[in-house]
């Protein structure tokens, strides 16, 4: 079975034949994808360590707690739990007598951040790959016109036809690494989303048992 891509299949070239042939412009392309690659491992390791650490129940018996005025009972709890969403709600009651308000933004925006990381670089490297890629077409289309300068085209169909696929094969690297980097780009902002959902939600039932426990006191 011939795992050669696509592209270097319709082109009779090897993937490594094309990647030489596509100029010294592959070489950034190249390291983009490696910089793609390396965020999307590290956010995929990040996200399955997250989903095995999250105890949704565990958040809502600290809530419980606190509903019943147990605030010792549910910070022992909380400080039990790797759940980020925990980790709020312990910073937050541990500040409750002086500003729960802020303490539960500042843990909040602590735990989002590390949702947030490795986003940005994907971001770069999306918008990064196809500019590569244009840059080498536009390199290899100059090396075309060159050739087409010289005069002699029939001599020179090589250097035209090198130049050509110089141009074909950059662009092509670019939006290869693009296309594919979109989707785990957009799967990050979805759980990016999803965490400040649950956090958002966090503070509204955490609002809500504290007023219960103040109108049952």
């Amino acid at each position: 079975m011939n795992l050669d891509l696509p592209i270097a299949f319709v082109m009779g070239q090897t993937p490594m034949e094309l990647f030489v042939h596509g100029g010294w412009i592959m070489w950034p392309i190249l390291l983009t994808s490696f910089v793609a690659i390396t965020a999307v491992v590290e956010r995929t390791i990040f996200l399955l360590t997250e989903n095995a650490r999250a105890q949704p129940q565990r958040v809502e018996q600290m809530l419980e707690m606190v509903e019943k005025g147990n605030y010792d009972g549910a910070l022992g709890l909380g400080a039990k739990s790797s759940d980020y969403v925990a980790r709020i709600l312990v910073s937050a009651l541990e500040h409750r007598d002086t500003s729960l308000t802020n303490a539960f933004t500042r843990a909040a925006n602590q735990e989002l951040s590390r949702y947030q990381r490795g986003i940005a670089v994907l971001d770069t490297c999306i918008t990064l790959a196809p500019l590569l890629g244009l840059l080498g077409t536009v390199l290899g289309m100059m090396n075309t016109f060159g050739a087409l300068g010289d005069g002699d085209i029939a001599a020179n169909a090589g250097k035209i036809t090198y130049g050509v696929g110089e141009a074909l094969i950059a662009v092509a690297g670019g939006l290869i690494i693009s296309i594919t980097g979109l989707i785990p780009f957009n799967i990050l902002n979805v759980r990016l989303e999803e965490a400040r959902h649950k956090i958002t939600d966090a503070a509204n039932a955490l609002e809500l048992s504290m007023k219960k426990r103040a109108a049952n006191s």
